[in-house]
């Protein structure tokens, strides 16, 4: 079976990462096959919202410690890659954590059960992170003499801040779902239970919303973690000025002035 399940419904793609006998441990097809995905998805205009999740109880348990063990030996063995062919393999792999950070649809990590390592830097990587109330997060890194990897240092800093972000770093302790989302790195926890259908009510509603509008936010929003104030005033001038030009924005007017909910088109 692969690695990688999709499903589009209701103009939502689910990318189920299906590993569940391993945690979904992170593999070289279930990456590819995501990084390829989350590429076709950013040009589809048939998809309005992406979200990321797991198979079984886990959402990610990040890499396959096995795979970890398997290298080593081969390391040893002298049957090894060289440090460059490493660093561009973890590279395209990183670029999904790139993609759903960037790309203009706005991306939702259902987190179901444990998020850890680069499988947290994946979910944090996301919009939107909605977590079941049986969601565990943990960097892990630690935990096996790693630094850490899929933009996970950058995204928790922004997140929670940069003192919370080096503790959960250093010490690589597990939280629930409750202390995520005092802390900032949960949007919403919702009861296993209810879990898959309210992830979909929330990203079916995103995904049928004014989409190239939602595009333009999220760009503005990714520039404000790093731009200037009056940067940013020149980004929502441009597009306050584009998004006033589509459809989307004269059907909204209209149904506001008739009384009725807009029907969104995404153009």
């Amino acid at each position: 079976m692969a690695d990688l399940l999709t499903e589009v419904k209701d103009r939502v793609l689910y990318l189920t990462l299906n590993r569940p006998d391993k945690l979904n441990a992170m593999s070289a097809e279930m990456m590819g096959a995501l990084v390829d995905n989350l590429s076709r998805a950013a040009t589809n205009p048939e998809i309005g919202a992406v979200v990321l999740t797991g198979a079984g109880r886990g959402f990610c348990s990040g890499g396959d410690i096995g795979g970890m063990r398997e290298r080593n030996e081969n390391a040893n063995a002298g049957a090894t890659q060289t440090i460059e062919d490493r660093v561009a393999g973890l590279r395209r792999g990183e670029e999904a954590s790139l993609m759903l950070h960037e790309m203009a649809k706005v991306t939702i990590a259902a987190v179901n059960g444990p998020a850890a390592g680069a499988g947290l830097s994946l979910a944090m990587a996301c919009d939107i992170r909605i977590a079941s109330d049986a969601a565990r997060f943990g960097t892990a890194f630690a935990k096996v003499g790693f630094s850490g990897d899929y933009g996970g240092t950058w995204s928790l800093t922004h997140l929670v801040g940069s003192a919370k972000a080096r503790e959960l770093y250093f010490l690589a302790d597990v939280i629930g779902a409750d202390e995520a989302l005092r802390i900032g790195l949960a949007n919403r926890v919702v009861p296993a239970a209810s879990f898959k259908d309210e992830v979909h009510a929330l990203a079916s509603r995103i995904a049928n919303g004014p989409t190239i509008a939602y595009g333009y936010m999220k760009a503005n929003l990714n520039a404000a973690l790093n731009h200037e104030f009056n940067e940013l005033l020149d980004r929502e001038a441009w597009g306050q000025t584009m998004t006033g030009r589509t459809e989307d924005h004269r059907e909204a007017v209209k149904a506001f002035l008739e009384k009725r909910p807009p029907t969104f088109k995404g153009r």
